[in-house]
């Protein structure tokens, strides 16, 4: 599950994502799930 303001990391190509509404599941780049690296950075 996401929460808002989290930001992933893909550790493949470098996308980065900051999550804007929380939800179920996981986000996925590259094929591989991809890697929390700062919570609630709001």
């Amino acid at each position: 599950m996401t929460k808002a303001g989290e930001i992933y990391i893909c550790k493949i190509c470098g996308n980065v994502v900051l999550v804007k509404e929380s939800g179920e599941g996981e986000l996925v780049c590259c094929g591989v799930p991809m890697v929390l690296v700062k919570k609630n950075a709001k």
